[in-house]
């Protein structure tokens, strides 16, 4: 289960007077969550199906399309509309993610449309490296990006994700900072990998420049996934990596805050 990235999952997009409720996707999972995928209390609908391989993944699981079931985007609004009173109390909502929700950019569109509509706050989890294929309908039906930067330096975007680039990324970030949409900086910080001064510089930088940047939370690696490489059969890539320390932690959060920037 290694080498080139799957192709896109085919979706079943709704033709001229059909339903919209006949737009499928592969949907891995879903669950709730609190503070952890956007804010308050949110319904989280996790895609199936990944372009890039980084070595600090914690659901490999995800990265195939055929890890999915078929829904619809009925069956999920469905689902959402259950919690939507309770989500809605503790100012959360819903949130796309995946894998990678781009991979399925009519799949997500029509979700995130639908739960925009009857007023659920949406977001869209995001590597940005297919943000090319997120269209104007789907960022206008999006409250918040929850924008993954995974390295500021190309190499090193190299070298977490094996099979991405960085500037896709950096262009779709410009390109919601241009139309207001606000973001959520996410930055995973690997001991030996991604904790590099200069590394971390500039991810900063790119966050500064980017006028509807509301946070940057700096997430530490962890190991929580390794089980899921050994029941899939695979070698989990960071398995001998510490943790950071405390004051790694505090360093790279400095940095960030040192930028102006609101950092958790």
């Amino acid at each position: 289960m290694t080498g080139r990235p799957p192709a896109p999952p085919q979706v079943t997009a709704a033709a001229p007077g059909r339903a919209a409720e006949a737009v499928t996707g592969a949907v891995h999972s879903w669950d709730t969550s609190v503070g952890v995928d956007g804010p308050g209390t949110r319904f989280v609908v996790f895609l199936a199906g990944c372009p890039l391989r980084c070595r600090y993944c914690h659901s490999p699981d995800t990265w195939y399309g055929r890890s999915g079931r078929r829904r619809t985007v009925d069956e999920m609004v469905t689902l959402a509309t259950r919690y939507r009173r309770f989500i809605q109390v503790a100012g959360g909502g819903v949130t796309v993610s995946g894998g990678e929700p781009l991979l399925q950019p009519a799949f997500t569109r029509e979700l995130l449309r639908r739960c925009h509509d009857l007023g659920l706050h949406t977001a869209l989890d995001t590597s940005g490296f297919l943000g090319v294929r997120a269209d104007d309908a789907l960022l206008d039906a999006t409250d918040l990006v929850l924008l993954d930067v995974k390295a500021g330096n190309p190499q090193t975007y190299r070298r977490v994700t094996g099979t991405g680039r960085l500037g896709p990324t950096l262009r779709f970030a410009q390109r919601l900072a241009d139309r207001g949409t606000p973001i959520w900086i996410r930055y995973v910080l690997v001991p030996g990998l991604t904790d590099a001064v200069d590394e971390v510089e500039r991810v900063a930088d790119v966050a500064a420049g980017l006028a509807t940047v509301q946070r940057v939370e700096v997430l530490p690696f962890h190991r929580l996934g390794a089980h899921k490489y050994a029941e899939l059969g695979l070698t989990f890539p960071l398995a001998d990596t510490e943790p950071p320390d405390a004051d790694l932690l505090a360093r790279v959060r400095g940095q960030f805050a040192a930028r102006g920037l609101t950092v958790t």
